[in-house]
């Protein structure tokens, strides 16, 4: 099962993968289900997931980002009584 697969979530490239997966599941009714389509869905599973690896390191920074701020306001405010 994949995560949501609208094309304004991912990135180009992937969007091309997700897109030649919905081609093949149509053109291979019930081939699919027997393995035809599986090389397009590895790909797609890890396009999907390097997608989410940048976005947690991504999201890790901000909040290392946010946290250092906190606590140099912290610091601050105490330094200031």
């Amino acid at each position: 099962m994949h995560t949501d697969l609208a094309s304004h979530l991912h990135t180009p490239a992937c969007n091309i993968l997700i897109e030649q997966l919905k081609a093949c599941h149509e053109n291979n009714a019930f081939a699919k289900f027997i393995g035809v389509c599986n090389t397009i869905d590895d790909q797609v599973v890890k396009c999907l997931k390097s997608e989410r690896v940048a976005r947690s390191a991504a999201n890790r920074a901000r909040a290392r980002e946010n946290q250092a701020k906190y606590k140099e306001r912290l610091l601050r405010g105490e330094q200031a009584n």
